[in-house]
């Protein structure tokens, strides 16, 4: 029996650009209560990247897939193909690389190899919807003597910053002197150069604050007004908003706002609803605010943004935009007033009207969700589960 185990050193966590590392340890286990043990040997072992694409059949209508290309690898084949087996279409992938060939290991000896390979930056980020999903793995294919392949896979969780594909790593050399006994590490550079510069550009995008004053109003007049002092946010950041009713010429009984996503199918991809076909549209709601609100002349909210969840993005099948749902409930009798007389001679009993007719309406406002990129979190802290 041999043993293979992947040990990402910066967490599953990274940034479409950055560098990937992987320690691969490769053990021949010596069992306590064995009396004898034998060596194994390994044909080669292969590892790479690559994105999985796999997509709803009721929402999204895709082109045949090419029957030429099999999803199964015969065991008899020495071929290495990390997404054997998978669901889906594999869209992206690194070429692979190999880790070592002919190795013999005696009873209770280890071997470790080191991996790194950049994440393209052309490529979706992660992401789990209800029409597709986009997910990415590190897959380690091992082949003992006389044995068909094995293969580990390692979920990675990718973040694309909008922006980052077209800038370019500098090239010129530092002004200031190095030391020629200081090995300097050129992948350990461009990480650390990208990750400034997404921090930068997360910075500048986010940290802009200017009020945004929107009137709510239905057919009867208007209900009050919505102050917002920014549109992108970062992962993990509160989405803050007011809500001024004491302007407001129509009764607003109660109000909720829902923190969305909407994944929407591109015309092209989408299935016909007279064809069984699911709605192209959904919506995910990652946090709520519900308040009842007659007589409450301002009011506030927050909403937190989900480390788990994923920036807007779009591709040719499918684009993920993030708003606030609001809904509003108001009276239709003009004037409404259901306190009783502040100024009585004597203590009365008052009791409010059993039925109130109401108004129902909503409103979407579009916000960005933007990739929190922090060099100093911890990325294991920042990965949900199986991505």
């Amino acid at each position: 029996m041999i043993e293979v185990v992947a040990e990402l050193s910066r967490g599953p966590v990274f940034l479409a650009g950055e560098t990937l590392e992987c320690v691969v340890t490769v053990t021949n286990p010596l069992p306590p209560t064995a009396t004898s043990a034998s060596s194994e040997a390994l044909a080669w072992a292969s590892a790479q990247i690559h994105c999985q694409f796999h997509a709803s059949e009721s929402r999204v209508a895709l082109p045949p897939p090419d029957s030429s290309q099999p999803d199964v690898q015969p065991e008899s084949q020495t071929v290495f193909l990390p997404h054997r087996g998978e669901r889906g279409q594999c869209i992206l992938s690194t070429p692979p690389k190999i880790l070592f060939c002919d190795l013999r290991l005696d009873p209770g000896e280890s071997k470790s190899y080191s991996y790194s390979e950049v994440l393209p930056i052309e490529g979706p980020p992660s992401f789990r919807g209800q029409s597709v999903k986009y997910v990415y793995k590190l897959t380690i294919g091992c082949q003992r003597v006389n044995s068909p392949i094995t293969l580990l896979r390692v979920p990675l969780r990718v973040l694309v910053l909008t922006g980052l594909q077209d800038v370019r790593f500098p090239q010129e050399e530092a002004v200031a002197p190095s030391s020629p006994f200081l090995e300097e590490d050129e992948c350990g550079k461009k990480d650390s150069w990208l990750a400034e510069l997404a921090g930068e550009r997360l910075m500048a995008a986010t940290s802009c604050r200017s009020l945004h004053l929107y009137n709510i109003s239905d057919g009867r007049g208007k209900v009050g007004t919505f102050g917002i002092f920014k549109s992108v946010y970062r992962l993990g950041e509160d989405v803050v908003g007011t809500l001024n009713l004491g302007e407001g010429t129509v009764a607003c009984l109660q109000f909720s706002v829902s923190l969305q996503t909407e994944e929407r199918v591109q015309p092209e991809y989408q299935r016909r609803r007279g064809a069984g076909g699911a709605p192209s549209v959904s919506h995910v709601t990652h946090a709520r605010h519900q308040e009842s609100c007659l007589h409450t002349t301002r009011t506030s909210f927050s909403l937190p943004i989900p480390l788990s969840s994923t920036p807007g993005f779009c591709t040719a099948v499918v684009s993920l935009k993030w708003r606030l749902h609001f809904e509003f409930v108001t009276s239709r009798e003009p004037g409404l007033v259901l306190l009783p007389p502040m100024e009585q001679p004597e203590p009365v009993t008052w009791t409010g009207p059993e039925q109130v007719p109401v108004d129902t309406f909503s409103w979407d406002l579009p916000i960005k969700g933007c990739v929190r990129w922090d060099p100093c979190l911890d990325r294991r802290e920042a990965f949900p589960g199986d991505c």
